[in-house]
């Protein structure tokens, strides 16, 4: 069960991410270009996380550094998947904002949009690349609600996300009228 507790540190890592990630955005303080900042110091991250931890992994372990070409470019393709995917986040946080919906609202909207998206188009082509033995027609009934539910899931979480609080009133200022 180790798998499970690796999958469920990803699921917070994740699902924290779009938060700070819209918290960077708006701590950039550029209206107009912060999402690219805050993307350059995700880049920065990436490097840190990415490259020189499994490089110093590899070296500790005495790697033989054979890297067929196969495995090197279908994992470059994954790590562009991914890093489009987390630049269009920004983007669709920025169209959000742009449309008048509460910064705050937005991240919840796109992120439950990807978080309950992503995990369907992951069983689809999952199948698709290694179809069940038996075929497509042995695929149990389950396999399609839990489909479902997280299409229906994900459409739940943006139709009926919880109003924003109101934003604070400023304190009112205090008057001179009390001269003496």
């Amino acid at each position: 069960m180790n798998w499970l507790y690796f999958a469920l540190i990803t699921v917070a890592c994740w699902g924290l991410y779009g938060i700070f990630l819209h918290q960077g955005q708006v701590g950039m303080a550029d209206k107009e270009l912060g999402r690219y900042k805050a993307f350059l110091f995700v880049g920065i991250a990436y490097f840190l996380i990415a490259v020189l931890a499994p490089l110093a992994i590899l070296l500790m372990k005495g790697t033989d550094w054979a890297m067929p070409a196969k495995g090197m470019w279908l994992s470059l393709f994954a790590g562009v998947l991914g890093a489009v995917g987390a630049f269009f986040v920004l983007v669709a946080m920025g169209s959000g904002a742009k449309a008048g919906i509460n910064p705050g609202v937005v991240a919840v909207l796109v992120m439950s949009t990807i978080f309950a998206g992503a995990p369907i188009v992951n069983a689809v082509v999952g199948i698709m690349m290694h179809p069940p033995k038996g075929g497509f027609s042995a695929i149990p009934v389950p396999f399609y609600i839990g489909i479902l539910m997280a299409a229906a899931g994900g459409f739940m979480a943006t139709k009926f996300k919880p109003a924003p609080a109101p934003p604070a009133k400023p304190a009112p200022a205090i008057e001179a009228s009390a001269k003496q």
